[in-house]
């Protein structure tokens, strides 16, 4: 945005959090400690109106920490926490897991029926309700951004989105599981799979049951999401063939260090083999993207014939690289509409 673009004063704009895990916990600290930088660069002051949990509940002051669990109040329904905080963004940091998927579905579909836009770094409902959360924005003219579930801090969404639009992108190659490749690489150095998992947690890079992580799942959603962003899949249709990181692994990875490569767990998709994605491990050589990567990065190689390959690639998996995703998906459809470069 320039300056000629940039409101005389900064729009007030009403978050609603949903999760308080470590993502939430560092979202909402972004948001009060940045809060000043974000106004002034691009005309908006973010405002955390509510955060909500399973079993809790709480009003925070304008630009007031968010107060201790002991002060919150009891649960309230959405719709009271949209209504009292006057809310124009849902944010959802809550687990992927199939407990919270009807709840998180749920949550987006109302908010995004009232014309409310959601930003999501959880998985388990895209997969399952994409279609039902796009008619829901359809119906309340507003906007889904999912940069958190899909890599974190790495654009992988907005490239596969909008970035890559008449490229001709015709497949993904991709790590996007920072955990995976940490580990491969410690079995390479001759660590076991148990000394590479604990090393892992140890850094906070992999959670305390990393079998998403290593079973190829994590990696395999991560792409679902981005080939029903860049050609219209279905993810709950989309098959998966997945080769674990397991203790088979550390040989393979051994002989690939030797001859100077590295193994990656590597997830693809191709417009050519529709609604399939594999994830497998691969021994990669010096110039491949994914070869270069070092301990938790990531990174995804978007095949487009005719514009030559496009990678992006670094990233960091932690709650805080989460949630900067979130807060620069809150910034773009906060800003949407506006004129000039911003």
């Amino acid at each position: 945005m320039t300056p000629a673009d940039r409101p005389s004063s900064p729009e007030d704009v009403a978050v609603v959090l949903s999760g308080y895990g470590p993502v939430g916990r560092a979202f909402a600290d972004l948001m009060r400690t940045r809060g000043d930088e974000l106004a002034h660069r691009y005309g908006v002051r973010l405002r955390l109106g509510a955060v909500r949990t399973g079993s809790a509940h709480c009003l925070p002051r304008r630009g007031a920490p968010v107060p201790p669990r002991p002060a919150w109040g009891p649960p309230a329904a959405l719709e009271e926490s949209l209504d009292r905080s006057n809310a124009r963004v849902l944010v959802q940091a809550l687990p992927s897991s199939p407990a919270v998927r009807r709840q998180a579905a749920e949550e987006a579909v109302l908010a995004l029926r009232r014309g409310v836009h959601v930003v999501t770094a959880a998985k388990g409902h895209l997969l399952t309700h994409w279609s039902e959360l796009g008619e829901a924005a359809q119906a309340g003219r507003s906007l889904i951004r999912i940069s958190g579930a899909t890599g974190a801090a790495l654009p992988t969404a907005d490239l596969a989105r909008s970035g890559l639009r008449g490229l001709g992108c015709r497949s993904v190659r991709a790590c996007p599981n920072g955990t995976a490749t940490f580990v491969l690489d410690r079995l390479a150095a001759g660590d076991s799979l148990e000394e590479a998992v604990g090393a892992a947690q140890r850094r906070g890079i992999a959670e305390a049951d990393p079998s998403a992580d290593l079973s190829g799942e994590d990696a395999a959603t991560k792409v679902r999401l981005l080939a029903a962003l860049l050609w219209g899949w279905e993810p709950s249709a989309v098959r998966v063939r997945a080769e674990p990181v397991d203790g088979h692994a550390a040989p393979a990875a051994r002989a690939a260090a030797a001859r100077g490569n590295r193994l990656r767990a590597v997830a693809g998709a191709s417009a050519d083999e529709p609604l399939v994605v594999h994830v497998r491990l691969e021994e990669t050589a010096q110039g491949d993207p994914l070869h270069a990567l070092a301990g938790p990065e990531k990174a995804v190689v978007y095949g487009c014939p005719e514009a030559g390959d496009i990678t992006v690639s670094g990233g960091r998996s932690s709650p805080v690289g989460a949630a900067l995703a979130m807060l620069k998906d809150t910034l773009d459809v906060t800003t949407a509409g506006r004129f000039g470069f911003g």
